[in-house]
């Protein structure tokens, strides 16, 4: 899923010649830029009056930008963490949170790694930095390259408190997810981590360049996120809730996306562009 500059802006942004009170500005999560735009392009078919600017540029960002009044919504793929809580009280700025989709993180290689699965531990050790190339795992010996997130990203935060660990100081922090793709697709001995919307579309793979492993537990069975049954039940691991967080006091120009992305025509644009329906699961912060 690709999208240039027109689309990451929403190019909604009518500024000029729209009142302040019909501009929703919504900045944060890369996760969740993509399937943002798509729902707020569907919202703004029905409801042209109201203009909509999406950004994305991280989970931080977009809590940040909400805590300096430069948004009304922050889309982030964690929730806020204690210290940002403490600056909204600090600030007396009230905001109400929203969750409106499911992600299943998808864990990439290049098409040519002859694996199709690791375990958690695996995974773990991998990113720690302790299995450093393939050939510990039976394969050929190529060093393993890890792409990863930068600090600012929800994404990055959930899978190190998912796997309880710090990243390899040789980890490359990238962009996005989209540059994470890239960089695996490109790169033979290349491991990273994205949401399963940069690569299902439909219920199906979009990319055959990559290689989405399946990923058990010791007991368990292998599950991949191109399983839907898989992550609605929550067996699939690494999945968890997409967050919105609004403003209060632009709760009710916000209201109508929000009801929007809840209703049967949003969900349907969520689950075809390859992440899941929150009424179908529930939160899975292990």
């Amino acid at each position: 899923m690709k999208y240039g500059v027109f689309l990451i802006t929403c190019c909604f942004l009518f500024f000029s010649c729209s009142r302040q009170g019909n501009v929703l500005k919504i900045k944060g999560s890369d996760t969740e830029v993509n399937i943002s735009v798509l729902l707020s392009e569907a919202y703004f078919a029905q409801h042209p009056q109201m203009h909509l600017s999406v950004s994305g540029g991280g989970s931080g960002l977009g809590i940040a930008s909400l805590l300096n009044g430069l948004s009304d919504i922050a889309n982030s793929s964690r929730p806020m963490n204690a210290e940002e809580e403490a600056l909204f009280r600090e600030k007396k700025i009230e905001v109400i949170p929203f969750e409106f989709a499911y992600d299943a993180l998808a864990i990439i290689t290049h098409s040519s790694v002859r694996l199709d699965s690791l375990s958690v531990e695996e995974v773990k050790q991998i990113f720690k930095g302790n299995i450093n190339n393939w050939q510990q795992l039976g394969l050929s010996k190529i060093p393993i390259t890890i792409y990863g997130r930068q600090n600012n990203s929800g994404t990055h935060a959930y899978l190190k408190k998912k796997l309880g660990v710090q990243f390899s100081l040789h980890s490359k922090g990238m962009n996005g997810n989209a540059q994470i793709l890239e960089a695996v697709k490109a790169d033979k001995g290349g491991i990273g981590y994205v949401g399963a919307g940069y690569v299902i579309k439909n219920g199906k793979q979009s990319d055959s360049n990559i290689k989405i492993l399946k990923i058990y537990l010791p007991s368990g069975k292998a599950y991949s996120p191109l399983d839907y049954e898989a992550v609605v039940k929550q067996d699939y691991y690494f999945q968890r809730p997409l967050y919105q967080y609004i403003l209060k006091s632009s709760y009710p120009k916000a209201k109508p996306l929000l009801d929007f992305e809840s209703s049967e025509a949003g969900q349907k644009i969520i689950v075809s562009n390859g992440y899941f329906p929150i009424k179908n699961s529930k939160q899975n912060e292990q």
